[in-house]
């Protein structure tokens, strides 16, 4: 039996009510992807309706997985409550408290996968440093969100890459993913390269961090990369990946399906991995790896 087609879905993030798409498997998952949109952007970006092919919560239940991909706060059903947004720490609470409300209802299999893109990408990292869960996070997954802004280099045709990485009507009047960001995220992203670094140290499970041929907005230089993983002091295992033919928002491009087939097969990885099982557990964690 096919899985369902996405649907919508309401959550209680303590009294707070949160949107989001979900996408479940037929049968028992074999775990659950919890998918944290960038800004100006909403839950939609990780269900690209341009192809077929570029949607995350289709390719996820397809192969066994449960996909939840969450209105942050500040979009969808909370924009009205939230005007301005919320900042890192208060959605990353609000996150969790949404996701807890969902595994009391849904079954999520054996392990959770935070998987954040750019501002979503930040607060991913918060929720995992700030305990990631109840116990069930094994790993976080990241693309467009380094640790070092990339030089201005002045007007150019679309700070997301050229329009060919991405499927026709991708940005289409009526059917354009982008919005409007709350005013709040403004400030907290140009703070971040500041605050990166005592998150990271706190995040205590695998990271796999994705960056796109034609990112622009991050360093992703070997120098920049090097300085970026060493601070994740805590993890078992912290692996950088490139995307070739992709743009900043790769999960809306032509590269869509590459990079969300390798995010599960990393998500697998953490599945199986004897650090996931410790970190579940909450025991001490290994010493560190770099790949």
């Amino acid at each position: 039996m096919p899985p369902s087609p996405p649907s919508r879905v309401s959550l209680d993030a303590g009294g707070l009510a949160l949107s989001g798409l979900l996408a479940e498997p037929a049968g028992e998952p074999r775990g659950t992807v919890l998918a944290l949109h960038g800004g100006g952007t909403a839950s939609d970006y990780f269900d690209g309706r341009a192809h077929p092919s570029v949607s995350l919560l289709a390719l996820g239940a397809r192969l066994g997985f449960t996909v939840l991909a969450v209105d942050r706060p500040g979009y969808g059903a909370s924009a009205p409550h939230l005007p301005d947004g919320a900042d890192r720490d208060e959605q990353a609470d609000l996150v969790r408290a949404a996701f807890a409300d969902f595994a009391a209802r849904h079954p999520v299999g054996p392990g959770v996968l935070l998987l954040g893109h750019a501002f979503g990408g930040q607060v991913a990292l918060v929720a995992a440093a700030r305990g990631g869960l109840d116990g069930r996070l094994v790993g976080v997954d990241l693309s467009g969100c380094g640790h070092r802004r990339a030089p201005d280099r002045g007007a150019a045709p679309s700070p997301w890459g050229p329009s060919s990485l991405y499927p026709p009507g991708t940005f289409a009047v009526g059917a354009d993913p982008v919005c409007e960001a709350p005013a709040a995220e403004a400030a907290q992203a140009a703070r971040w390269p500041r605050d990166f670094p005592a998150v990271a140290a706190r995040t205590a499970v695998p990271v796999r961090l994705t960056f796109a041929e034609h990112e622009a907005q991050w360093r992703h230089d070997a120098e920049a990369l090097a300085e970026l993983t060493a601070h994740f002091t805590a993890s078992p295992r912290v692996k950088v990946a490139r995307q070739p033919a992709a743009g900043h928002r790769i999960s809306l491009g032509w590269a869509a399906a590459s990079y969300h087939r390798r995010a599960l097969a990393f998500f697998e990885d953490c599945l199986r991995h004897p650090a996931c099982a410790r970190a579940r557990s909450r025991g001490p964690a290994p010493q560190p790896t770099r790949a």
